[in-house]
């Protein structure tokens, strides 16, 4: 019955404690048993705090007891991003130079799911300063998926997509730049949604009108990530892009099937990139699939030709503004990647800002052009399955050399790019048995239009009900 409760979604389990069928501190310490099992083999958590995690389960249950109104996630179990700043609690980005931080404050997402009811248990693994999409560091060690521990569980929230597909917290919350939500759902069978840009908003920040980094929900259902979404958006006056939308309707009833849509469909994004054989074969049903639920499919992609510049250039100008000084002054402290960022930020003209964000506005106003066609776009998260867990990046991709690190990341950094919705769903497994992931993109501030269509494909194809087989 406990490992039962820590798979059961959320959504239920929320439904579960407002009509006290169960308690958050029996919920709570179900989970807890199932860290204790399972987290030495993934290394999904890396700070864990039960005895704070009780406080608050116990505090749950006696606000139920009193009649009190409470939030949409009470007393749901969760876990935040090591990049994402907990008061009270240790705070580390994955850096030596950081390993004992505690700060003071919550930041602004973890506030916002404190303030709805979440019982906060501890913090996911994540690269060095969330640089790249294979989780590991010098501090904890790499995170591994549950779905085979010898091949990477993604990143940079790969702490949090293991242990939501471990069991070992109900909901997650991650960061994406260029795949950091997306990519981890796909290598670990769960759910990561990239919300536009605003719709989540982002606090503290040193760049507060960048478009580029995000902050969104995780989960193993796509409702699951609804009702994340429900606490999370919503406007802040400190937060520039912020959207004005409340959270609320995000996690209303969503459809099963999907009579009239239309789906565009780019299995390569209209032969821009490589995509391993493996990640074609478990998503060539996807189609068939859409058919059936009622939508008309074309093979079609927006023109997204200048999306790799408009990433590498705002990318590095963002990153030589967050970490140039900590690459100035602990030069061999940081990570090769962090630094070659920072490096190709600093060679950055005013020009080559300036035709990057001329570049930018020309492809938004591709994307909305293209929607005006089609309501969704499908297309591969990742362009690989998950590889070795002591591998720092794929090299090749279907024979193909890449010529950085970021390569292999395209099939998500172009969506960052165009500042779209963009959903990772599960979709399909390799013949042995590593979990690949269908991305679902929409128009711009359509996230849920996105929601509603991977929740109906989801719902047809139950694939996300596949567990891994770890043995505590």
């Amino acid at each position: 019955m406990s490992d039962d409760l820590c798979f059961t979604p959320a959504t239920e389990l929320a439904a579960m404690l407002r009509r006290r069928d169960l308690s958050a501190r029996e919920l709570l310490d179900a989970h807890l048993d199932r860290i204790d099992r399972t987290n030495p083999q993934v290394n999904a958590i890396v700070t864990l705090d039960v005895e704070g995690a009780r406080a608050q389960a116990d505090a749950a249950d006696a606000a139920t007891a009193r009649g009190e109104s409470t939030g949409p996630l009470h007393g749901l179990p969760v876990a935040h991003k090591d990049t994402h700043v907990t008061g009270g609690m240790r705070t580390t980005w994955g850096s030596p130079l950081h390993r004992d931080f505690v700060p003071e404050q919550d930041e602004l997402v973890v506030a916002r799911l404190r303030e709805a009811g979440a019982v906060r248990v501890g913090k996911t693994n994540v690269p060095e300063f969330a640089a790249g999409s294979h989780t590991y560091n010098t501090v904890f060690g790499a995170t591994r998926n549950p779905y085979r521990l010898d091949v990477s569980a993604g990143g940079s929230s790969g702490g949090a997509a293991a242990a939501l597909a471990s069991g070992m917290v109900a909901l997650a919350e991650g960061s994406d730049m260029g795949g950091s939500l997306r990519n981890p759902a796909a290598f670990c069978n769960v759910v990561g949604l990239r919300p536009t840009p605003g719709r989540v908003p982002s606090h503290p920040t040193q760049m507060g009108w960048s478009t580029l980094s995000v902050q969104g929900p995780m989960g193993r259902t796509v409702g699951d990530v609804a009702l994340g979404l429900s606490a999370l958006a919503g406007p802040d006056p400190r937060v520039p892009i912020s959207l004005t939308e409340a959270g609320a309707g995000f996690a209303a009833p969503m459809p099963t099937e999907l009579t009239g849509l239309r789906v565009a469909w780019a299995p390569d994004f209209g032969g821009r990139m490589p995509v391993d054989p493996e990640v074609r074969a478990a998503l060539a049903p996807v189609p068939q699939v859409f058919e059936s639920l009622g939508a008309h499919v074309d093979e079609a992609c927006p023109d997204l030709d200048d999306a790799d510049e408009v990433f590498s250039v705002l990318r590095a100008w963002l990153f030589v503004a967050s970490f140039g000084d900590v690459v100035t002054r602990h030069p061999d402290q940081v990570k090769a990647a962090i630094a070659w960022n920072v490096e190709q930020g600093r060679k950055l003209t005013g020009q080559d800002v300036a035709r990057a964000e001329t570049l930018h506005t020309r492809l938004h106003h591709r994307m909305v052009e293209f929607f005006d066609s089609y309501d969704v776009l499908l297309a591969p998260t990742t362009q690989v399955v998950p590889f070795d867990v002591d591998t720092e990046y794929p090299a090749q991709v279907d024979g193909v050399q890449q010529d950085s690190y970021l390569g292999w990341m395209r099939s998500c950094s172009m969506i960052s790019a165009a500042g779209v919705p963009a959903l990772s769903v599960p979709a399909g497994f390799t013949d042995d048995g590593l979990p690949v992931g269908l991305q679902v993109i929409g128009a711009p501030r359509a996230d849920r239009r996105v929601l509603e269509v991977g929740h109906a494909f989801e719902q047809a194809t139950g694939v996300g009900r596949r567990r891994p087989t770890l043995t505590p």
